[in-house]
């Protein structure tokens, strides 16, 4: 009896990733129909102050940088804030600095310590030193295209809008790690943020880009307001539609570097992203389980019936699995690596849920140099930051 019981319990659950992959082809759909469909609004070109908070040398960094010297905008300015004079990055930006000298770009060096996360701190400075109401932050890692700063600004032009964020896409190096990594931001992760834009809108925002203005900023306590959360970004994002404001995904993208990594670095990164998942969206997190197809469809190929529904288990995983990943990847966003590497999902299917067990007994983790305890989404630093230089 109670195997029965189990049998069909395990069959039915499996469907449940099934449907999922079919409301997200829906939603995917949905999304790049209105974005190609989207022109910016003549006459709304707001200035813009561009906050970028820096740490280290990322690779092609000049050419990311540069990417926002090349605006086609009337009036943005860029800042830099970099933790010491001998960040790595520093001489970069000060070539910057000669190849644009039309462009206003400013490098600060040093920051006030208000909470744990560096970079908070440094955008708290940069916030108080910006000239102009409307303020992007985006990480020192992305690549963006000319037109960039006018389809992001775009929504903002209707007051219900309190921010904009943005997909991203990845440089990617020929390795491995940095392809699984890829794929599973490209093929699965945008996945679930189109089907939630679908079910409840956009609630939070990502550090690759986020436009906002210092209106909104000051309803929320301003940037001091994160300086202990680990996933600032998220909450930035979460707090600004929390106050009855509506966050926005662009009708654009931008890009961001995935190096080489090892195996040990990409199955970090992977556990720094779900630990950020648990402790900002604790359900959510639980219910990535039934966002994976593969463990449910190995559990009922093992518990099917006949070998004939084992493998209609298995071939409806990998048929719809693909086919999200297709409609997003390349349908959506013309990305090569899903068209090339396809054949890697399973692969990263089975790595990630095997990380996302591991995640429920995890709370530390190292980033920027430091080591930090995770308690109710803050960062509790366990030793102090290793500074550069």
């Amino acid at each position: 009896m109670w195997w029965n019981i189990l049998r069909w319990a395990v069959l039915g659950g499996a469907l449940i990733p099934l449907f999922y992959y079919v409301f997200a082809i829906r939603c995917a759909r949905r999304y790049f129909l209105e974005a190609r469909a989207a022109t910016p609004p003549a006459g709304f070109t707001p200035p813009i102050s561009i906050l970028k908070p820096i740490r280290g040398l990322d690779p092609q960094a000049y050419e990311n940088f540069a990417s926002f010297c090349r605006q086609d905008y009337p009036e943005h300015e860029i800042l830099f804030c970099a933790g010491d004079a001998n960040d790595p990055a520093v001489p970069v930006i000060q070539q910057l600095i000669r190849d644009f000298p039309g462009r206003s770009i400013r490098l600060l060096i040093g920051a006030e310590e208000i909470g744990a996360s560096g970079k908070v701190n440094n955008l708290c400075r940069m916030a108080r030193e910006a000239r102009h109401e409307f303020l992007l932050i985006s990480d020192s890692d992305i690549r963006v295209e000319p037109d960039f700063l006018r389809r992001a600004v775009a929504p903002l032009r209707d007051s219900i809008v309190g921010a904009t964020t943005c997909i991203y896409l990845g440089i990617v190096e020929p390795q491995l790690g940095a392809e699984l990594e890829a794929l599973g931001a490209v093929g699965d992760f945008w996945a679930g943020v189109l089907v939630s834009r679908c079910v409840e809108g956009v609630k939070f925002a990502f550090g690759a880009a986020i436009l906002t203005s210092r209106e909104r900023l000051a309803e929320i306590g301003g940037f001091e307001a994160l300086a202990d959360c680990f996933v600032d970004d998220y909450e930035l994002g979460r707090r600004i539609a929390a106050r009855g404001h509506r966050i926005e995904l662009a009708p654009c993208a931008v890009w961001t570097m995935y190096p080489p990594q090892s195996l040990a670095d990409f199955l970090a990164h992977q556990m720094r992203w779900l630990l950020a998942v648990r402790h900002a969206r604790p359900g959510g997190h639980l219910g990535l389980l039934f966002t994976q197809g593969l463990p449910w469809a190995l559990a009922a190929a093992l518990l099917a019936p006949t070998g004939a529904v084992a493998i209609g288990y298995l071939a409806s995983y990998l048929v719809l699995r693909l086919a999200m990943a297709w409609t997003v990847g390349v349908w959506g966003l013309r990305d090569d690596l899903v068209r090339r590497r396809w054949w890697l999902l399973p692969l990263r299917d089975a790595i990630w849920f095997l990380v996302w067990l591991a995640s429920f007994f995890r709370n530390r983790i190292r980033w920027r140099g430091a080591i930090y305890k995770l308690r109710a989404g803050r960062l509790i630093p366990l030793e102090p930051r290793i500074r550069r230089g």
